[in-house]
């Protein structure tokens, strides 16, 4: 996974623009509504979509895999912005606890037993009634069932990327126990499942 995303942020630079992608926009609304000052963005690639946040004086933490994309983030939007080099499965990075969480596009790039690590990572990492908002590609995009078939809604495509693709049960079976409230629905390149959780007390 490294060596892929190395060598496409290489070879592609800032490949998604530098807006902020839809669902990021929409989740700064829904952080500035719910009083947000710290962000926590794992999988923050070149950091397009850190600062929508940081326009709204959030302070952002990201966490990325590929030091081309850490490279290109601080040439783009400052050095300041603090980022942590890897792979989100070795998360926690620090023992900070933070207000929101937003994960774009990532989670549904890792296997079963990531995706629930992953999960329940950024919840530890929440305060007490803070909010994760993650995006997961929808089985409605018209690459579900495309590629090699590697698992149950899992294929693999675009030279060797592993795409888990969400419905509505699926999103409830690894989310419904993380404080999950809502999902809806919402167009980037795919169509994207916009879900949301609050850490709640026990």
């Amino acid at each position: 996974m490294t060596e892929f995303w190395e060598e496409a942020f290489k070879d592609k630079q800032a490949m998604w623009g530098l807006d902020p992608a839809k669902s990021a926009v929409l989740t700064k609304d829904f952080f500035v509504e719910h009083h947000v000052k710290t962000v926590l963005i794992p999988g923050i690639g070149y950091g397009r979509n850190a600062q929508v946040f940081r326009d709204q004086k959030m302070t952002v933490t990201g966490i990325e895999i590929s030091q081309t994309a850490i490279d290109i983030a601080h040439k783009h939007f400052g050095d300041d912005l603090t980022i942590y080099h890897g792979s989100v499965t070795e998360m926690p990075f620090d023992g900070k606890h933070y207000d929101g969480v937003f994960c774009y596009g990532l989670i549904y790039l890792l296997d079963k037993n990531e995706r629930a690590k992953l999960i329940q990572d950024c919840y530890n990492q929440l305060i007490e009634n803070g909010f994760m908002v993650f995006t997961t590609i929808s089985r409605e995009a018209e690459t579900y069932g495309k590629g090699t078939c590697i698992g149950e809604d899992r294929f693999e495509m675009f030279g060797g990327v592993k795409i888990y693709f969400y419905d509505r049960q699926s999103i409830q079976e690894e989310f419904g126990n993380a404080g999950l409230f809502e999902v809806s629905e919402v167009t980037e390149n795919y169509p994207f499942h916009l879900i949301k959780c609050r850490k709640t007390g026990k």
